[in-house]
């Protein structure tokens, strides 16, 4: 399986650079396991500060670890959570392959070496355009089962209870594949684009310090899990950061898929383990329901921003959502309010909370219920809510947060081509269960439906629950000039709000602008209240002036975890690409 291919070396964490990133890695991770505000020294807080200081000098000031990491290229470019998964996808390029080969690349391997944040189990979502700016959606949302139980007054969000829709990551990556083929000319073998992470699941990989923390973070669950411990917990233990991980039956799985196509995680033998071990655990799957998993490919969401568009996936994704608020902000002056101040960050916020109200009461389905995209994206609707948005007060926000944990991949190769996507397991560990001898993780999405019959995501069998993925494109002139996404369910569209807005409005390069402070309104693990969580380097005066306002303020460590793990590659008029990960991630952009 792995002829041919040397094993990576674990990669060094040694330099200063890599030292901070950790030391920030750890406090966001230790703001979810329980403190809203970690206790800083002198010397921390102004290292913590620095990357906001050197964002604000604008582009073209740029140093130190920022030179390192903002990726640049004429050539081609991608960007994932993982730089083994970022590596994958540039051997796809450095080959002639197209960016469809390097996202299908990237994303088998981050199934091997993320495997906390997505898998084979999982769900997927993918933008797709040629240079000239023809656009389509690939949306791979598993399906319920076709006989779903009775649940009582909830549904489970671990177990086999959880296991209740079937897996589309795989299928989104055959249909790309096809598109590949017949609209791009491409080239690559099949099994190709597999081959790497094949090697990591059978010859082993480092664990990152992000899969360590979150089995150590639900070390007291994981003995619940069924088939969990004998694969994720080697010798009866949870393995460190660093220690090389092993996934032999992964591998097989993925050699199967690389050796007989895409649907044999549907059709084929390995289809048939899967079934196996979904029924064995008590899942509600069945063979067949395993073999309607289909993506769709469908026409983008469009809405006007500045001098260009911005593109989204259609419901049951929340992509409508990060659009309405975006045509929300299109109706203000930003550059007219300092990027970063008490202005800047309230008008971010109240459009966020009108959009989110929009999507909680529509966005479902589409069929089985009518979700009105065409008048939540009306100038009609947007103006009336740029309206009611009062600069001096912050409107109330009773809503519940939903958590859930994605990886973002994008790639754009020396054609123009290029690939925005997502692919999760819902949950860290998703629903925790790996089945029989396949290796794979099952996401727990099913568990995001409603019980409530009034509600429009309320379950039915053969129905798509709703996502929170929503991978993005803009188009300026009608082409592609930037390609983003990011890790964090209802954060998601907050968190894009902000990376969008300092792209385009502000017109910072990637890195600087994924750096710069962001918010995240409502619950999260470290504090249950519905308040807006900032990172603490935005300033005190800041969320002096925001509390003013009415909002009810909790600070939250500079570069954290709770901010989420977006990545972004900016495309020139002349094809020069400009890329970067999520400094609070693992992740790494890198240029052919």
């Amino acid at each position: 399986m792995t002829d041919g291919l040397a094993p990576t070396q674990p990669v060094t964490t040694g330099d200063a650079a890599s030292s901070t990133t950790r030391r920030n890695f750890l406090m966001g991770t230790a703001a979810l396991a329980g403190s809203a505000v970690l206790p800083l020294t002198a010397a921390d807080a102004a290292e913590a500060v620095a990357p906001a200081v050197t964002a604000r000098t604008g582009p073209g000031n740029l140093g130190g670890d920022t030179e390192r990491r903002l990726a640049q290229s004429t050539r081609g470019m991608v960007t994932s959570p993982h730089e083994l998964a970022s590596e994958a996808g540039l051997e796809v390029l450095r080959a002639g392959g197209n960016a469809i080969e390097a996202a299908i690349a990237i994303g088998a391997v981050l199934s091997v070496t993320y495997p906390h944040f997505t898998g084979l189990g999982g769900d997927a979502f993918m933008v797709i355009s040629d240079r000239d700016g023809n656009v389509r959606t690939l949306s791979g949302i598993g399906q319920a089962a076709a006989q779903t139980p009775q649940y009582g007054s909830t549904i489970p969000v671990r177990g086999p209870g959880a296991a209740l829709t079937t897996a589309a990551t795989v299928a989104i990556w055959d249909k790309a594949f096809e598109f590949s083929r017949k609209q791009w000319g491409g080239q690559q073998a099949w099994s190709s684009l597999f081959s790497r992470a094949t090697e990591y699941a059978a010859n082993g990989f480092p664990v990152t310090p992000s899969q360590h923390f979150w089995q150590t973070y639900r070390a007291g669950e994981l003995s619940n899990w069924d088939g969990f411990s004998s694969v994720f917990m080697p010798d009866g233990r949870i393995p460190q950061a660093g220690e090389r991980f092993y996934q032999p039956a992964l591998a097989r799985s993925l050699d199967s898929i690389a050796t007989h196509g895409g649907r044999e995680f549907y059709e084929g033998d390995l289809a048939g383990r899967i079934a196996a071990g979904l029924k064995q655990v008590g899942s509600p799957l069945r063979a067949d329901d395993l073999s309607r998993a289909q993506a769709r490919e469908e026409v983008a969401l469009r809405v006007a921003y500045r001098d260009g568009e911005l593109l989204g996936l259609r419901p049951p994704t929340q992509g409508v959502t990060t659009l309405e608020i975006m045509g929300i902000l299109n109706r203000f002056d930003l550059k007219s309010m300092p990027e970063g101040s008490a202005d800047y960050y309230h008008v971010l916020v109240e459009a966020v909370k009108l959009a989110f109200i929009d999507r909680n009461r529509y966005v479902a389905d589409p069929d089985f219920v009518d979700v009105p995209v065409d008048r939540l994206l009306s100038s009609a609707n947007l103006d009336a809510h740029a309206r009611s948005i009062r600069m001096d007060q912050a409107m109330p926000w009773p809503h519940v947060f939903k958590t859930g944990d994605t990886v973002y991949i994008g790639a754009a190769d020396s054609q123009g081509n290029c690939v925005s996507m997502l692919q999760t397991v819902y949950f860290d560990w998703g629903s925790g269960v790996v089945l029989g001898d396949t290796g794979v993780l099952w996401h727990n999405r099913g568990a995001s439906f409603s019980l409530d019959p009034a509600s429009p995501n309320v379950l039915r069998g053969g129905k798509r629950p709703f996502h929170t993925l929503n991978p993005g494109m803009y188009l300026k002139q009608g082409r592609p000039q930037l390609l983003y996404g990011t890790q964090g369910a209802d954060g998601q569209p907050q968190t894009l709000a902000a990376v969008l807005t300092r792209l385009i409005d502000y017109e910072m390069d990637p890195l600087t602008a994924l750096r710069r402070p962001r918010f995240l309104l409502g619950k999260t693990f470290s504090d249950t209240r519905d308040s807006l969580k900032l990172e603490q380097d935005a300033g005190a005066d800041v969320f002096t002036a925001l509390a003013a306002r009415g909002h009810e303020m909790s600070a939250l460590p500079p570069q954290s975890q709770l901010a989420g793990h977006p990545g972004a590659i900016r495309i020139g008029a002349q094809g020069q690409m400009s890329g970067a990960h999520d400094p609070r991630s693992d992740g790494r952009a890198l240029g052919v």
